[in-house]
């Protein structure tokens, strides 16, 4: 996902980890710990959905995600482009889920994409600093463009970014 215009001002306080540009993404299912051969047989139905496409839009704030007394994510949530990629999640989540053999998710689709997460050890205080933080970021001025779907698994080294991704199919390519 390519985003323009994201700054995330102020400096967000302790405990809290911003993702990395290049973490940046919208999930369209958690797979979660399958093997990485189930994995790949999934993404081999990639191009099975009509639905995918490219998508551009835009932010209406951030939420916290998560369990409703510790959240753990601090999430974007789209607002233009939000029919078009919770019509992507509603096609493609249960097939890739299923041939996977990952546990089935019955909650309505949520396009968003996290932009930080609360570290688990957070006391308190320090989860109360990051939600006041994260309803101080404007998101008026960005953008984004989904142009593409990933398959993603954890980067070797994670003090530079979470993620990595393993195959890409890129719309009308």
């Amino acid at each position: 996902m390519q985003v323009d215009g994201l700054r995330l001002h102020p400096t967000p306080p302790p405990g809290v980890r911003v993702f990395a540009t290049s973490d940046l993404h919208a999930t369209l299912g958690f797979l979660g710990s399958v093997q990485e051969s189930d994995a790949r047989r999934a993404w081999e139905r990639v191009g099975e959905f009509p639905s995918f496409r490219l998508v551009t839009g835009t932010f209406r704030g951030v939420e916290p995600l998560g369990h409703p007394g510790k959240p753990s994510a601090l999430a974007a949530m789209v607002d233009t482009g939000r029919e078009a990629l919770a019509e992507m999640i509603v096609e493609a989540r249960g097939p890739l889920l299923t041939e996977a053999g990952a546990p089935e998710d019955a909650r309505p689709p949520l396009p968003h994409m996290t932009l930080a997460r609360i570290q688990r050890r957070a006391n308190p205080s320090e989860r109360r600093q990051a939600l006041r933080w994260a309803h101080t970021i404007d998101l008026r001025s960005v953008r984004f463009t989904a142009a593409s779907v990933a398959l993603y698994t954890w980067a070797d080294d994670r003090q530079e970014r979470l993620f990595r991704i393993v195959e890409q199919h890129i719309f009308g390519a």
